[in-house]
């Protein structure tokens, strides 16, 4: 058994086949298809389903890719922590984004990354955060930043960039805009004294400019799709409510939710700071009570990263957060 078997075994599976891995790793494909032939062979069973479009791991094969990954990270850790020794950072670092996500936080940090380090690869990849979570315990990412509404999972340790309520978005001549326009009108004087205050309610009225989840009961709803940190509060928010939205359009970029809602094809649930932003066209209205607030997160592996570089890509980047 090779190094560059598993190697090889571990590009396929990722990569969904034998000539894209072999593209990755900048080898001939029919090499790769050999030496995993060879690694199977001396296993005894085969690795790879070869029989669809798209090559996956049969049972076997995914019982056996953990410790394939494994042993090649404990080789490049042993490279890497040589190269620490000899006062030379190198290696590789993986970083997940969230689509719409602080895109200047993480440029910033990757630039600062590179001229510390200018001897280490960073690669970004785009996902939900449900996936790039994935990719993170899996190993295969580094450092997350993705929108979270629940707790880390056992395993991830994280910090906030930020933390920020939810807002329901209209265009101007939407029925519901007139909340807002009536919470900015001032009250008529009263003749007569005002009444005693009212029985306390189970449930609190929304505040002046705002809708209850149960006011969106029947609207066409626009929003992130599942798998991001704003539709798990969203959706966190009214099931505790006991009300089931309606979600008529969802896309990944906060702008396209921006511009469907601006066209009055529904109601946009974003972030309050995207919903009252100067330019949007939008009417912004305050979600609740209760209040929805929807957590950009960085994520890293509790245990730490195995490789030097990966340890130096996140003590900056918590530098940067506590900055």
């Amino acid at each position: 058994m090779e190094l560059r078997q598993l190697a090889y075994l571990a590009a396929v599976a990722e990569h969904g086949g034998f000539t894209a891995a072999a593209d990755a790793l900048h080898v001939a494909q029919p090499g790769v298809s050999a030496q995993v032939r060879r690694l199977e062979g001396e296993l005894g069973h085969e690795l790879l389903d070869r029989s669809g479009r798209r090559v996956r791991p049969t049972a076997v094969g995914e019982a056996v890719l953990p410790h394939a990954r494994a042993a090649l990270a404990a080789v490049a850790a042993l490279r890497d922590a040589v190269d620490a020794l000899d006062g030379l950072l190198r290696g590789r670092v993986a970083v997940g984004l969230v689509p719409g996500g602080p895109a200047g936080f993480v440029s910033d940090l990757l630039g600062r990354f590179n001229a510390a380090h200018p001897a280490v690869e960073a690669t970004l990849e785009e996902g939900d955060s449900e996936s790039l979570l994935a990719l993170l315990l899996d190993g295969r990412l580094d450092l997350v930043v993705a929108g979270r509404a629940a707790p880390p999972p056992a395993g991830v340790a994280a910090a906030t960039l930020l933390e920020e309520p939810l807002a329901a978005a209209v265009a101007p001549e939407h029925p519901l805009a007139s909340r807002a326009s009536d919470a900015a009108a001032p009250a008529a004087p009263r003749a007569t004294p005002a009444p005693p205050p009212a029985a306390p309610r189970a449930t609190p009225a929304p505040p002046a400019g705002a809708i209850s989840l149960a006011d969106l009961i029947g609207e066409p709803l626009i929003s992130l799709p599942r798998g991001s940190g704003l539709r798990a509060a969203f959706d966190a928010g009214c099931a505790a409510a006991g009300v089931r939205p309606r979600i008529a359009f969802e896309a990944g970029d906060p702008n396209v939710l921006v511009a469907l809602a601006r066209r009055g094809l529904g109601v946009a649930i974003l972030p309050r700071v995207v919903a009252t932003a100067a330019g949007s066209g939008l009417v912004a209205l305050a979600l609740g009570p209760p209040e929805l607030r929807a957590r950009m997160e960085l994520l890293w592996r509790a245990g730490g990263p195995s490789s030097p570089a990966a340890q130096a890509l996140i003590a900056l980047a918590r530098e940067a957060v506590a900055r």
